[in-house]
């Protein structure tokens, strides 16, 4: 989907689930309360 792209896991403790773009925070778990869906990611970093 996007074969240029370089991503970065990064083990973290208290339950966050982040998506960041460019030092951009996309998506919080956190903030939320909840798991982004499967189709929420692309739309995301689209």
């Amino acid at each position: 989907m996007f074969p240029e792209a370089e991503f970065e896991l990064v083990k973290s403790k208290g339950g966050a689930f982040e998506i960041s773009l460019d030092g951009k925070q996309l998506f919080s778990k956190l903030a939320l309360e909840r798991f982004p869906a499967y189709q929420e990611i692309p739309q995301l970093v689209g």
